[in-house]
């Protein structure tokens, strides 16, 4: 049962006319005896709450940054009409700041033997799967001094995936990968690629292209174009341990890390190339191989959405271990991790050679960018000890990049604005020159 402010102000009113006109027992039955009875006759004719039916309909996954819309049908079985308001209970995290306490009440009036359809818009501020809270109907009887109030549990889970900023450079990077496919007039030749066709020589030419056989048939000197191997193996492998929670701005840095990833796998099956994702701490808590090129990018993305860095040393042999056994043959192996020194040092730079041996091997890290700033900084003592510290991270990082370069590693070290189309130049740059 739930009293209204109406019920309130009458109450209020009454207690006036007591206190100056009737200040007696009598007053006092006077006043609230029709208040009593109003609220009990509310009570009595307010539409049940027990027996109402409620559905979910709508949206079940939406990218982060994005509205999602959540149907809630209400079904009154009864007899007598239904005047209600609703909360539709999401967690905080489902709602766009201020907007929570708006967007979850509904008022609403179904008519005997009816149903509506009510509308909740949600805005999700966190990737993963947001669960729908319970759904607390207040049912109000027709003198609105009192209403029938109960709960119900309507579940459903809405799923916030991965933003994919990157996105916005696929199509710069496509262009790129049609000009090393020869789709446009500018075609590639070298080592490691696919003979594609023979054309007319042209001053420029490189002359070890041109096909003495085939001049001698044409009587006019042919070259050799080539385009790009396809089928090649990209293995991502995220890193999900302690270093990819650290906050870069506003975000982990395995946020960061997902995008490039998401890059990178839409750019790689365009370019006709196998995709497998491999996300890694002290087990292995994604393993995705072997999905057609149309689901690839689906399959990562669902995957990803719900996926949390923990707060452990990663095992960098098992890790090297998963990654060797999800490609067995040559492949191009990008790790997304950390730069500290400490976990390359005594984790994956014993297990390199292992990866290096057979495999070409690109480590991504996302830098923070704050270090920049804080190693320009002069104005107090204190800022003079925070570029000290900052250059002396810097530093580091700079000396671990350089033993994986010697390790025979491809290192990428960039903010999280531009690691992703880093990455993807980097994967370009390798299929150029036949690397993959």
């Amino acid at each position: 049962m739930a009293l209204t402010g109406r019920t309130a102000l009458l109450a209020a009113l009454g207690a006036l006319v007591v206190g100056l006109v009737l200040p007696s027992w009598t007053g006092i039955a006077v006043a609230t005896l029709p208040v009593l009875l109003g609220v009990l006759a509310d009570l009595a004719l307010a539409a049940p709450v027990r027996s109402l039916r409620l559905e979910r309909g709508g949206d079940t996954s939406v990218r982060l940054g994005e509205d999602a819309t959540v149907e809630l049908t209400v079904t009154n079985p009864s007899r007598r009409p239904l005047r209600a308001r609703i909360r539709d209970a999401w967690p905080p995290s489902a709602w766009r700041p201020g907007t929570a306490f708006a967007a979850s009440r509904h008022t609403v009036t179904v008519p005997a033997g009816e149903r509506r359809r009510l509308t909740t818009p949600l805005g999700p501020t966190r990737r993963g799967d947001h669960h729908a809270a319970k759904v607390t109907v207040r049912s109000l009887g027709p003198l609105g001094l009192a209403a029938r109030q109960g709960s119900h549990t309507v579940p459903w889970t809405v799923r916030a995936l991965p933003p994919f900023t990157s996105r916005k450079h696929l199509p710069s990077r496509l262009a790129r990968l049609r000009e090393l496919d020869g789709r446009t007039s500018v075609l590639t030749r070298g080592q490691g690629t696919e003979f594609d066709s023979l054309r007319e020589y042209l001053p420029g030419d490189d002359v070890r292209s041109i096909d003495w056989r085939a001049s001698a048939r044409r009587n006019t000197v042919a070259v050799r174009t080539w385009r790009p191997e396809r089928d090649r193996h990209v293995l991502i492998v995220l890193d999900t341990g302690r270093t990819s929670a650290g906050r870069v701005g506003d975000a982990p840095r395995l946020d960061a890390a997902l995008d490039a990833a998401l890059l990178l796998a839409a750019l790689a099956t365009k370019a006709g190339d196998r995709v497998d994702l491999l996300a890694h701490d002290t087990r292995k808590r994604i393993g995705i191989a072997g999905r057609t090129p149309t689901d690839v990018l689906p399959a990562f993305t669902d995957a990803l959405a719900t996926l949390e860095p923990a707060l452990v040393e990663t095992d960098f042999r098992a890790l090297t271990a998963n990654a060797l056994r999800m490609a067995p043959h040559r492949s191009l192996i990008v790790l997304l991790t950390g730069l500290d020194a400490r976990p390359i040092e005594e984790g994956l730079l014993p297990q390199l050679p292992l990866l290096t041996k057979r495999h070409e091997v690109v480590l991504a890290s996302v830098a923070d960018p704050r270090l920049d700033e804080l190693a320009a900084a002069r104005g107090t003592v204190q800022d003079i000890y925070g570029a000290a510290a900052a250059e002396q991270t810097r530093a580091d990082r700079r000396r671990t990049a350089d033993r994986l370069t010697r390790a025979g590693v491809t290192v990428l070290d960039a903010p999280p604005t531009t690691i992703a189309p880093a990455v993807a130049d980097a994967y370009l740059a390798l299929k150029a020159a036949g690397r993959l």
